[in-house]
């Protein structure tokens, strides 16, 4: 009697976890919530965003000494940029991780762990109050999904922290490294929702950028692709933030007519990149790209997508 109760255990162990595998299903993923990036010097990274691009550090997260951990830039009131108090792990760029806003972060661990992706046993609720958790993409880079919640500090600020110095109201998209560029398209576009919407090309030969779109929303990813892995000093121009601007020579010249302009000390060149929009490279202490973009074509007119291969 024993043995068929064990085995009716079992079975329906094994139909339940069947039919869990079959009706999980992917929570909304709404748009970017944050980047984070490891900083070697915080007054420094602190001058080049409050001071230079003009962002509010609202709050900080702290060291069990007293010392800063994290120092959070205020983008709006839904997303952020987080700076670590310390040097990237060896071998690492400047990059920690990715994040996005999801409708449910317990649904989206329940869907990721259906499709055979290592997750936790649950969600856990983070020192900002949120609840989230991480997975890694194809390429290792860290993806946290973030679901906010009403008594976490970013609701409780919200609305505040947010002068009108601010360069860019928006993140526009993040850009990080990718190697193997079939793989990345099954992990955000076939796994997680992403749609892509173009790819280009910096030399006309092979592909450069791919471009994809979060699924319930308008904020993208853009694969920075490679045939041989810079070094981890020199991943700051691929590994950045973009800022969406509405005026681009107006940015510039508020920028140009900052006293921390002084300091920063690099010209502001603006183009019009590949993808048809203007934009211009400023580049914190540590190397780290930030982009100023408009987000239409200089012309009005689409860019057609590139055709070239990718990289080997």
């Amino acid at each position: 009697m024993t043995k068929t109760k064990n085995a009716l255990i079992v079975l329906l162990a094994l139909v339940t976890g069947h039919l869990f595998a079959q009706t999980a299903t992917r929570p909304k993923i709404l748009g970017i919530s944050h980047a984070g990036y490891f900083v070697s010097d915080l007054p420094k990274a602190l001058d080049f965003w409050h001071g230079l691009l003009g962002y509010d550090e609202p709050y900080d997260l702290k060291n069990p000494d007293g010392t800063v951990h994290i120092a959070f830039i205020k983008i709006n009131d839904h997303q952020h940029i987080e700076l670590f108090n310390q040097q990237p792990p060896a071998g690492s760029g400047h990059l920690s991780h990715i994040a996005f806003i999801v409708s449910s972060a317990e649904q989206m661990r329940a869907y990721l762990a259906s499709r055979g992706i290592p997750v936790g046993a649950k969600v856990g609720k983070g020192r900002t109050g949120d609840l989230n958790f991480e997975i890694k993409d194809p390429d290792g880079n860290l993806v946290e999904f973030v679901e906010p919640q009403p008594d976490g500090i970013e609701a409780k600020n919200a609305g505040k922290f947010l002068p009108v110095s601010r360069i860019s109201d928006a993140i526009y998209h993040l850009g990080f490294l990718v190697g193997n560029s079939a793989k990345s398209i099954a992990f955000y576009g076939d796994l997680l929702g992403f749609r892509e919407f173009w790819r280009g090309s910096s030399k006309g030969t092979v592909l450069s950028w791919i471009d994809m779109r979060v699924p319930d929303g308008q904020d993208y990813v853009e694969f920075m692709l490679y045939s041989d892995l810079p070094a981890s000093d020199k991943r700051g121009g691929q590994e950045h933030t973009s800022l969406s601007v509405p005026d681009l020579a107006k940015a510039i010249a508020t920028l140009e007519a900052r006293p921390a302009y002084k300091t920063y000390a690099k010209p502001l060149d603006p183009h019009t990149g590949v993808n048809g929009q203007r934009q211009v490279n400023l580049f914190d202490p540590d190397g780290t790209r930030v982009e100023l973009m408009e987000p239409f074509t200089a012309s009005g007119k689409p860019v057609p997508p590139s055709t070239a291969p990718p990289p080997h």
